[in-house]
């Protein structure tokens, strides 16, 4: 028996087991029992990485001299593979030297960069509803958390006059997500603008998380391109959803060099430099042309079609526009809950949605439903939440 005066650091008890970690467990459950639970949960791709990809990292793997450590700040070719992609599509130049730094993911990067800028009682923003893990890793590093509210009436995006009139004293950070997770709203040119102006004004460093902007989207944006964004901005992006490469942990973020520097002193510190055949066939994935691209968006926009009428069958409303991986609904005005929703979904049509209170309360009358399922079984959910009691 553990002797009753251990006790964990108090930042563990200031966080929870993250939902999906919780929920993942009670699905498998279901799943040993033969409940053949089909999950619309999760936004992680299920389709195949390109076959070049995979080809490039079989050879690189089985070649002498690829299995040593790795710089932490990556090989060159992925830094400018990355630069290389930033400019084709989003016409942002950077310096593959020292603006761009590889992360093993984007959920690392969201603890690196806290780390680097927040120390605790600093203030930072954070987006409600939002990405969970903006919220538990600023808990983790003892920041202040000061949440801004996202709405269907703004279109899911900041109110600036609102933001103003907020004691900003303090605040060292902002977080922002577009195309956004969980509502799908979709990123502009005029929003990039006002959040950098927004930044530099109040000497706020604006980070946008950007993994979602290739996904059902043909004019794919990058805050980096407002001009002087890099002065008081860092983008994160990541291969997970723009390449079917969620598990490669593949991510990156780009910023000025002295950010970029700040962020990998801290990275130096926690983690190593990634798997050099992974780093190489990340290179081929970025070299990929506008059919991969087309092609994974094809696959996306059928299955967006059921999960749509999935939403229909619940007697949700949503924003046809919407971007990224989800359909984001909101909830009939009689229901008690989304999580009440999602709960009946599972135990009678033994289907797995996420309820939209996990991104915060003002997800509370919300579903979320992922397109990373095959369609057959996005079909198969459809008529087993159509025959519900």
């Amino acid at each position: 028996m553990i002797p009753s005066d251990i006790r964990p650091a108090s930042r563990v008890d200031a966080i929870e087991e993250y939902y999906f970690s919780r929920k993942l467990k009670e699905v498998a459950a279901l799943n040993a029992a033969g409940a053949d639970i089909i999950s619309l949960g999760i936004g992680g791709p299920d389709r195949m990485p390109h076959a070049d990809v995979i080809s490039t990292l079989a050879t690189e793997a089985a070649t002498p001299g690829n299995h040593s450590y790795q710089p932490y700040t990556g090989i060159p070719a992925l830094r400018k593979a990355y630069a290389d992609w930033y400019h084709r599509y989003y016409g942002v130049d950077l310096n593959p030297d020292n603006e761009i730094l590889p992360l093993i993911g984007s959920k690392e990067g969201v603890l690196h960069i806290s780390l680097a800028f927040l120390n605790p009682g600093d203030g930072v923003l954070v987006p409600n509803p939002g990405y969970p893990t903006y919220s538990s890793v600023s808990k983790l590093v003892g920041a202040r958390i000061i949440s801004y509210d996202l709405d269907e009436n703004h279109g899911w995006q900041p109110d600036f006059d609102a933001l103003e009139n907020t004691d900003l004293s303090g605040v060292k950070l902002m977080w922002v997500n577009y195309p956004n997770m969980p509502t799908g709203a979709r990123a502009s040119a005029a929003l990039y603008e006002r959040l950098v102006d927004f930044g530099r004004r109040h000497s706020i460093v604006i980070v946008n998380d950007n993994p979602y902007s290739f996904i059902l989207n043909d004019n794919p944006q990058s805050i980096l391109s407002v001009p002087g964004a890099k002065d008081t901005v860092i983008e994160m992006n990541s291969l997970s959803k723009s390449h079917n490469m969620a598990g490669w942990r593949l991510g990156m973020a780009a910023s000025n060099p002295t950010f970029i520097n700040w962020v990998l002193k801290v990275k130096s510190n926690i983690d190593s430099g990634q798997f050099k055949p992974v780093m190489l066939a990340a290179a081929k994935a970025l070299s990929l042309g506008d059919d991969w691209y087309a092609e994974v968006n094809k696959v996306y926009a059928e299955r967006r079609k059921v999960a749509e009428q999935i939403m229909q069958a619940l007697g949700c409303s949503f924003d046809p526009s919407q971007q990224g991986l989800f359909v984001w609904g909101k909830i009939p005005a009689e229901a008690l809950s989304a999580e009440a929703v999602a709960d009946k979904v599972l135990s009678d049509a033994r289907v797995f949605i996420t309820p939209g209170f996990i991104f915060g309360s003002n997800g509370e009358r919300y579903i979320r439903v992922s397109l990373c399922t095959p369609v057959e079984r996005m079909k198969e959910a459809l008529e087993r939440i159509k025959n519900m009691k």
